[in-house]
């Protein structure tokens, strides 16, 4: 690092990000339910099966479901954060670089704001574009997929979740987390580069096609 940037990380790491760590994962947390019930409120409600299964008083069924996923929030985010901080820790411990595993968490669960963006987008499509989907079509859509690409009803739907997975956010999400590691670490951006490639990167892909194989 040259020294400007070695003041510039000092002041990141003393300034931005030395946060509360239970305040940070409660208001991730509480934003991701509020999206949840956003999209319950102006998009689920609004598909005309669930508007028929609620003349019927049938939506107690899917209300109980869609009230664990609420409850499921903080479970599935920090299981999401530990095995990505774990497989980023490994892979730093490999190249020679000794982080903190709580600070490498705190990093990871930092990125996850960016995750906010394609959730909003999501919202907005289907609130001012889209405004008449049915269920299938919600669900296959992520914004910037490449799921969008093509006819999900004309795939197998075990492609449904890999094509919705590579989209624009998870690859701008790879660079986030190279940087993380490269302001953590003070040391070279290439290397961080190799360790989010062998790690994060390598099982993304190795996850994607152990889900087909299984599927």
């Amino acid at each position: 690092m040259t020294e400007r940037l070695t003041k510039y990380r000092k002041a990141f790491l003393e300034e931005w990000f030395n946060f509360n760590l239970t305040g940070m994962y409660l208001v991730i947390c509480l934003t991701y339910i509020a999206l949840l019930f956003v999209k319950r409120i102006f998009i689920i409600d609004s598909i005309a099966a669930f508007e028929v299964l609620n003349e019927r008083g049938d939506i107690w069924v899917f209300d109980i479901l869609y009230g664990i996923q609420y409850l499921s929030v903080p479970i599935f985010l920090a299981w999401k954060w530990t095995w990505t901080t774990l497989t980023l820790w490994i892979g730093s411990f490999m190249f020679g670089y000794r982080l903190h595993f709580n600070q490498l968490w705190k990093m990871v669960m930092l990125a996850e704001v960016f995750f906010f963006l394609p959730e909003i987008l999501k919202v907005i499509w289907f609130t001012v574009f889209q405004t008449d989907p049915d269920y299938h079509d919600y669900m296959a859509f992520y914004p910037l997929s490449i799921i969008n690409l093509v006819d999900y009803t004309q795939i197998d739907p075990k492609w449904h979740y890999p094509l919705k997975s590579l989209n624009l956010f998870e690859v701008l999400y790879w660079p986030i987390l190279i940087l993380g590691i490269y302001f953590l670490s003070g040391k070279k951006l290439k290397i961080a580069a190799y360790i989010v490639l062998s790690t994060y990167i390598l099982f993304f892909f190795v996850w994607l096609g152990f889900y087909l194989a299984v599927y």
